[in-house]
């Protein structure tokens, strides 16, 4: 028996040695490449430790209910000023000893939910309760463990209860029952979300690698062979898919929301619309949805890899069964172009482009840039006056297609200068001679138009060749590519920032975004992440301006229409009212927050306050005289050929025709129209 036990330890010892020395091995690779090709290299000193230590901890306990202050401070006088010195000289065992800490914490924080689950929370007890924005400091004794988590639950129990009625006082002729069930879920969850993370493999090599990345800047990151696959796909308009969309319902429960007929989803016949997935599995792993996190189940449903998967569904309460799916590759709508006329007399286009997709893998499927110039030419068939480009909520994608398109709508001349890691400069020029469309645009962005998409605002602003409307944009003006490891193994992989894109004016949108001619408020624009909001973010900077280009119009032009339509919306009352909205949101997101009591009126207050909140910003709509929104000749036609598409077409019509900022761009082109 001894000698077995000693052959384990050392079968452990050997096996913690290798991962080891692989983890180190792929950490100095990366290294490697990002001091030669990084536009901005750093090196590898104490501020990385601290960077790396610092968010890999965070990742494991956000909360500060996982690690003893103890365990902690151990680790930090360990690792927080020397993982760059481990790093360098291949000693990466330090990852097997805070996985390991990590390990206990969630074994003895089951054992501690077990114990309360099967005693009684007092309510009565006197105690407040504080949410941080930021993280805090570890502060957790060994002998507070179960004090800390009965908060933690009471609270959740009692935000539960809270959800289960507007009438307060029902919910406290009923408290015993109701809480008794609130009680047993949560615990349940709780204690199934800790048995998940003990049995799911705990590797944390990937959260590793992606903090040492992300110190350099936050768009560097390592992908394994299945994340760079499923990152590719996510730049393209087909891909493999169930055929089927999800949302979560008023319980948190992940119900099929629509399926779409021609996907693999629907052929099965077994799914229905509102069926309640309880489980997915995808043959090699099984997770309980009620007990999982969200990104865990999209990246096992979206995950290229997963070829198929089998879902354990539920109908109206009834018997769960499982569905075995095959994935197909198919057309993704909310990842392809598509196009509008609005108004019968005036005649002006509208185009949505939701992400600059690419066919990647060269499989001759088109990209983005010719898909629009298809849109263009159908609206140019009924004869338009004026071209709406929408790039809200466009996360940008492909580099490639933002200059083809940019190059299609300004006649000729350089676009961009391009600054790589050795200050080197070169210019982008328009890749087409001549103009796809001659008339007026305006293009609509907002603070999630992000990367090409910002890069084709900023070339249509710079050339007058279109009034931007909305709000400023992330602020993202480097470029990235995928280069490998090892190209002998080809599966790990760095997507790595290799550029930074200057405009014609020799300035950068780097870090401060994109500022549109006429400003328009957004809901959450306070909340939303923009790319200055990264502590690693590469900074804003320009250049001596050194190119000659022509503008497509005067500037005083862009500029006299922007100030008629500022007038114009000055008093309005739908953008005043979003303006109101967000400081609401801000007060509660971003305010610090006072402590608040642990007792069931004061939590249903703060809920109330909150769901208030909610109900208002998706109630709320623009009561204009709404848009006339219709399908080009050409897109009526092919729609009694694909009658299928019916139905997402009429969703983005009704869409469009209480949009408030395509009908002020409307009013921005007519207005040009009328003055000439």
């Amino acid at each position: 028996m001894k000698n077995l036990l000693l052959v384990l330890l050392l079968t452990s010892t050997v096996l913690f040695g290798q991962n080891s020395a692989q983890t180190c091995q792929i950490l100095n690779k990366i290294n490697a490449l990002v001091q030669t090709e990084h536009i901005r290299p750093k090196p590898i000193n104490d501020s990385l430790s601290i960077f790396v230590f610092d968010n890999l901890i965070n990742e494991l306990d956000p909360s500060r209910n996982l690690f003893f202050k103890s365990e902690y401070d151990e680790m930090a006088k360990k690792y927080r000023l020397n993982l760059d010195n481990l790093i360098l000289s291949n000693d990466c065992s330090f990852l097997d000893d805070i996985t390991s800490k990590y390990k206990t914490g969630l074994l003895r924080t089951k054992a501690v939910l077990e114990k309360i689950q099967a005693g009684k929370i007092d309510y009565t007890i006197k105690d407040t309760i504080r949410f941080y924005k930021k993280a805090f400091p570890f502060y957790l004794k060994k002998e507070d463990l179960e004090k800390v988590w009965l908060k933690k639950l009471r609270y959740q129990i009692l935000d539960e209860i809270a959800e289960t009625s507007d009438n307060l006082d029902s919910i406290k002729a009923n408290f015993a029952s109701i809480e008794a069930a609130s009680r047993r879920m949560i615990l349940s969850n709780e204690i199934c979300r800790i048995s998940t993370l003990l049995e799911t493999k705990i590797k944390q090599e990937e959260n590793l690698y992606n903090y040492f990345c992300t110190y350099f800047d936050p768009h560097t990151a390592y992908f394994s062979d299945d994340s760079k696959t499923s990152f590719v796909a996510s730049l393209s308009k087909e891909h493999l898919s169930l055929g089927m969309s999800v949302n979560l319902n008023e319980k948190n429960e992940i119900i099929i929301a629509e399926i779409d007929p021609n996907g693999p989803a629907y052929q099965t016949g077994l799914i229905k619309k509102g069926d309640q997935i309880i489980s997915i599995s995808n043959q090699k792993e099984t997770l309980k949805v009620s007990c999982s996190s969200l990104e865990s189940i999209s990246t096992m449903i979206l995950s290229e890899s997963n070829k198929s998967i089998t879902l354990t569904l539920k109908r109206n309460s009834g018997k769960s069964f499982d569905v075995y799916i095959e994935k197909q590759v198919m057309k993704d709508e909310d990842n392809s172009v598509y196009s509008f006329i609005i108004g019968k007399d005036s005649k002006i286009g509208y185009i949505k482009i939701p992400s600059f997709y690419a066919d990647l893998d060269e499989n001759n499927r088109k990209g983005c840039a010719d898909d629009v110039a298809r849109e263009i030419l159908k609206l140019e068939r009924d004869n338009i006056k004026g071209l709406v480009i929408d790039l809200i909520d466009n996360g940008g994608g492909s580099m490639e297609e933002a200059i083809k398109l940019a190059g299609m709508f300004i006649d000729y001349g350089p676009i961009s200068i391009v600054i790589d890691n050795k200050k080197e400069k070169s210019v982008i020029n328009d890749p087409y001679k001549g103009l796809i469309y001659k008339g007026p645009i305006v293009v609509l962005v907002n603070s999630n138009t992000a990367s090409a998409s910002e890069f084709f605002a900023s070339i249509m602003q710079d050339y007058n060749r279109a009034l931007l409307m909305g709000s400023t944009t992330l602020g993202k003006a480097t470029m990235q590519t995928i280069l490998s490891l090892d190209e002998e193994k080809n599966t790990d992989f760095l997507k790595i920032t290799i550029n930074k894109f200057y405009r014609v004016t020799g300035k950068s949108h780097q870090y401060v975004g994109v500022t549109p001619d006429v400003v328009l408020p957004e809901f959450y624009e306070d909340v939303y992440q923009k790319e200055s909001d990264f502590p690693t973010a590469i900074k804003n900077d320009s250049i001596e301006p050194f190119l000659k280009y022509k503008p497509y119009t005067k500037r005083a032009l862009i500029n006299q229409l922007a100030k008629n339509s500022s007038s114009r919306l000055a008093d309005n009352y739908y953008f005043n009212d979003i303006k109101k909205i967000n400081q609401k949101i801000d007060n509660i997101v971003n305010t610090p927050k006072a402590e608040l009591p642990m007792t069931l009126d004061a939590v249903f207050k703060q809920k109330k306050l909150v769901n208030s909140l909610w109900k208002e910003i998706n109630t709320f709509n623009d009561e204009n005289n709404p848009l006339d929104v219709y399908n080009s000749t050409v897109n009526q036609f092919l729609l009694g050929v694909y009658p299928n598409d019916k139905t997402a077409n009429q969703y983005q019509i009704d869409n469009l025709k209480t949009n408030p900022y395509l009908n002020e761009a409307v009013n921005v082109i007519n207005e040009f129209n009328g003055s000439k």
